[in-house]
């Protein structure tokens, strides 16, 4: 799957600071540093937009003998923790990503599936304002905008 768009809220993290970087993340979000969790991030930070399986291929190179179980075990401790954020487009799996904390929303290929992020629709978190709350303290929306990406738009005409 192609990913493109904004980068993550920890862009530029690369050469020999990453590590430490990736680390204090980690600690900041109130977790243990592991070296599974150092992986996935790395992975992230490679690839956002990414499901659960792609990261596992990816972390694997890295860490043969990490499971399937335990990159998912890594999301959801980390989506729990705020360090990660999951978006779930219909149908398709669950993808990951780190840019986090600013109610963005995206965009998603209805041919191939890439992914781009685009910020908040108008104004300030939540964006959106519903027509009837029901009572709700409306706090975030979410928005997956639908279309043919210019590469699938290039490739139909």
């Amino acid at each position: 799957m192609t990913t493109t768009g904004t980068p993550n809220s920890n862009p530029g993290i690369s050469g020999p600071g990453e590590h430490e970087q990736l680390g204090d993340s980690i600690r900041r979000s109130g977790l243990k540093v592991t070296s599974p969790r150092l992986a996935v991030l790395r992975a992230l930070d490679d690839s956002p937009h990414t499901s659960a399986e792609r990261l596992f291929a990816a972390v694997r190179l890295e860490l043969p003998g990490t499971s399937l179980q335990a990159v998912y075990g890594v999301l959801a401790a980390f989506t729990s923790a705020g360090l990660t954020r999951r978006i779930e487009p219909s149908g398709s799996p669950a993808l990951y990503e780190r840019r986090v904390g600013d109610n963005h929303h995206h965009l998603i290929c209805s041919r191939c599936a890439a992914v781009q992020d685009v910020d908040c629709a108008v104004g300030a978190a939540p964006c959106l304002e519903p027509s009837d709350t029901g009572g709700f303290a409306v706090h975030a929306a979410e928005v997956t905008y639908w279309g043919l990406c210019p590469d699938c738009q290039a490739a139909t005409a």
